[in-house]
């Protein structure tokens, strides 16, 4: 009685650490799904931030918006990494600001 005492108590034991364990993986898989997610909501803003000043640069120098983001990938030096980011890009007219809406791209 006393041998099957002690193998229960070491069992135990032993699904508490596996209980711990896994409590410490998923903490750390949330973490780094968090800031992961972070990480692409600030890339979105800093694109659509850089399509932005690039589009007013563009204005200042030609006395218009630029047509397209391709226009402000071949004059100015925009980058996008289009494999991660969707851009959208409406312009009205070409003096009136244009509309610059950025999302992460689904794959990944």
């Amino acid at each position: 009685m006393k041998k099957l005492k002690t193998s229960w108590n070491g069992i135990k034991g032993y699904v508490a650490s596996a209980l711990c364990f896994g409590a410490v993986i998923g903490l750390f898989l949330n973490g780094v799904l968090s800031m992961s997610d972070r990480m692409d909501r600030e890339g979105e803003e800093t694109l659509r931030s850089a399509i932005a000043r690039a589009s007013v640069q563009c204005y200042a120098i030609e006395g218009r918006y630029p047509p397209s983001v391709e226009y402000l990938e071949e004059n100015y030096g925009i980058k996008i990494d289009r494999k991660r980011f969707n851009v959208f890009y409406e312009g009205f007219a070409s003096n009136v600001m244009p509309e610059i809406t950025v999302f992460s791209s689904a794959e990944e």
